[in-house]
């Protein structure tokens, strides 16, 4: 169930309400009980992470972690970092050289 936020034209209260998706927007200000109420558009669907109550242990442990970066194959930026390094190091040391 989402959390939806609400203003108030009238008196200008503001206020989040938690509510299912299938009930109808609320008219009515809780405080000056004049029908100006309005919701505003939010973020969507996101998840909100509010509150105490998220600790690091509710992510991926450590082995996790190492176990899925050994699986992965080399990367690209490594092979083509030798390959321009030593390519170009070889040539200017030559031509340095040469001059």
């Amino acid at each position: 169930m989402p959390t939806y936020d609400y203003v108030c034209d009238g008196c200008g209260h503001s206020f989040e309400l938690f509510q299912s998706m299938t009930d109808s927007a609320k008219k009515t200000c809780p405080e000056c009980k004049k029908r100006k109420l309005r919701r505003l558009i939010g973020t969507g669907g996101a998840i909100m992470f509010k509150g105490s109550g998220f600790y690091q242990t509710d992510y991926r442990s450590d082995s996790y972690k190492k176990a899925a970066a050994a699986d992965k194959p080399p990367s690209a930026k490594s092979e083509g970092g030798k390959k321009e390094g030593g390519g170009s190091g070889e040539k200017k040391s030559g031509s340095s050289s040469e001059s």
